[in-house]
């Protein structure tokens, strides 16, 4: 299930007017050649709760071309049912999609599978700890998977007991700090050389994205406030009101780490040093749907994704850093994360 349940019924309504229905994979696999470049853009396309509609496009920001549902073409068979997050590592993609249990693992260089995790109950986001071990967490499962990469198989778990709902991952040092997102307030410390949870940090609700800085503090976005936490003392050491309801919001860095991004109706900016929440917002809100955003590691351009109805191919609004509009193009239908080569 999407982080966003609370459109649920509005998709599903959506859905049922248009007459939409699940669609398979064609038998035919095409080539793409020469090839995207090493520095090119994925967008993960979530798709619609329970009709196998997620998709996978590519972008190319030198170029401006655009390839939609490159997984599918590429590999004649569907990405599958709500695509979450993807993550490079060592030269492969890890496509995490949520409500089909299965991470596919792709050659980002021509978008063909190379394997496929599978015994997972609603992954969510995978983290690399080692070359033979990864975490994955989960939305409906107590527990985080421990994956070896290598093998692309389960070698283990971690318990996460009270918590059924583990999302987003940082690492600092030997330490791992989880966010617990659904109806949960709670940050879990885990010990990745015991593979055990160690301590919790408390949060307001729903905590969800988390980022490190130059200054190497946490920063975790929950429910209309941000969080920044001193990892060395596991200690909320400010929060920054973003807005007075409950709201989700997006959080993202620069390049450099020294300014972050948040989402919240409109993108806001503030450097990691500040102590106050900016007062106007960096990029306006165009009376559109954000539903994701993204920085550029390499360039600090920004990307803002819009849902649009939550039914039709949506939009990807690029800016450069000043917040200058770049270029706008279409992605799949629901685009909510990014991956960056």
């Amino acid at each position: 299930m999407t982080l966003k349940m609370t459109r649920t019924f509005t998709i599903i309504l959506l859905l049922l007017v248009t007459g939409s229905c699940m669609k398979y994979g064609p038998s035919e696999t095409e080539a793409f050649l020469p090839g995207p470049s090493s520095k090119g853009l994925f967008i993960v396309n979530e798709g619609n709760f329970m009709y196998g509609n997620a998709s996978l496009t590519y972008y190319d920001p030198q170029s401006g071309n655009v390839e939609n549902e490159v997984f599918i073409r590429a590999n004649g068979i569907n990405l599958g049912d709500v695509a979450q997050s993807m993550t490079i590592h060592n030269g492969l993609g890890y496509i995490v999609v949520n409500n089909s249990g299965v991470i596919f693992v792709i050659d980002p260089a021509t978008f063909r599978l190379k394997g496929n995790i599978t015994g997972l109950i609603s992954p969510r986001h995978i983290h690399f700890v080692s070359q033979n071990k990864a975490y994955v967490t989960d939305l409906y499962r107590e527990k985080i998977t421990i994956i070896d990469p290598g093998t692309y198989t389960v070698t283990g778990s971690i318990n996460t007991t009270g918590h059924r709902s583990t999302e987003e991952m940082v690492q600092w040092k030997n330490d791992l700090f989880v966010s617990c997102w659904s109806y949960d307030n709670k940050i879990l410390v885990v010990d990745t050389q015991t593979d055990t949870v160690t301590d919790s940090i408390e949060v307001g609700n729903q905590p969800s994205r988390m980022i490190l800085d130059k200054n190497n503090k946490i920063w975790c976005a929950a429910s209309g406030e941000i969080y920044r936490i001193n990892p060395d003392k596991r200690t909320v050491e400010k929060i920054f009101t973003v807005t007075d309801d409950a709201s989700y919001s997006y959080l993202e860095i620069n390049a450099s780490k020294d300014t972050l991004y948040i989402l919240n109706r409109d993108v806001w900016r503030m450097a990691a040093d500040d102590e106050k929440f900016p007062a106007q917002p960096f990029i306006r809100n165009r009376n559109s749907r954000y539903y994701g955003l993204a920085v550029d590691p390499a360039t600090s351009h920004i990307y803002v994704a819009d849902a649009i109805d939550y039914v039709q191919p949506g939009k990807i609004y690029r800016f450069d850093p000043d917040g200058t509009p770049v270029d706008t193009l279409t992605a799949g239908i629901n685009p909510g994360a990014f991956c960056f080569q």
